[in-house]
């Protein structure tokens, strides 16, 4: 959906047209579940985020800023979402890291078991480790690579500079390096790397 779509919409909503809106939920929703459950590891707690993030944004629709980007605005307030709920699970998530793995699901397609259980694997390790990130670096790791967003989108959504993005994602990656290094050296099989 380009820009004037998108601020057509935002103005029927403005004016009363309350179900216009679903063309915004339909439009983001997939994007905006996939970046909770990035976040969070688990794909309930990405369902009520997001639902948190449209139900905040539909509130604060009027402070929307027409002449700028609509994802841009609603992945700033979904990250404050995810940030505050991250923030509220610290505690129980650090006694407990091996919760939430519900990342593991692989694709279905015309792969052997093995290939499906292999790539399952890499991926549980891949999204455990990811988990371990902090917030800050887990944010600009995800917006850039799991969302493929830009270095600029995303110093638009999180409220950085460009090169400090840069720099979180370039730390983000090389701590994310060292955990699966870390992980695959725990009896875990040499297959995780292929």
């Amino acid at each position: 959906m380009d820009q004037k779509t998108t601020a057509q919409i935002i103005a029927r909503v403005l004016d009363g047209d309350r179900q216009a809106y679903a063309l915004l939920v339909e439009e983001y929703q997939a994007a905006v579940y996939h970046l909770a459950l990035r976040m969070t590891g688990n794909s309930e707690d990405a369902g009520d985020l997001a639902q948190e993030t449209f139900v905040r944004a539909f509130r604060n629709l009027h402070r929307c800023d027409p002449d700028k980007k609509f994802f841009t605005w609603l992945y700033t307030i979904g990250l404050n979402v995810l940030r505050n709920h991250l923030r509220k699970r610290k505690k129980a998530a650090a006694h407990d890291e091996t919760a939430g793995g519900h990342l593991n699901r692989t694709a279905e397609g015309s792969e052997n078991p093995e290939q499906l259980l292999i790539r399952g694997e890499d991926a549980a390790v891949l999204n455990a480790c990811l988990r371990k990130l902090p917030v800050d670096l887990r944010e600009a790791v995800v917006l850039r690579f799991y969302q493929d967003l830009s270095f600029e989108d995303v110093a638009a959504i999180s409220g950085a500079s460009v090169s400090a993005v840069k720099m979180r994602v370039y730390r983000g990656l090389e701590r994310l390096k060292q955990l699966m290094e870390e992980g695959s050296g725990h009896g875990r099989g040499s297959g995780l790397h292929s």
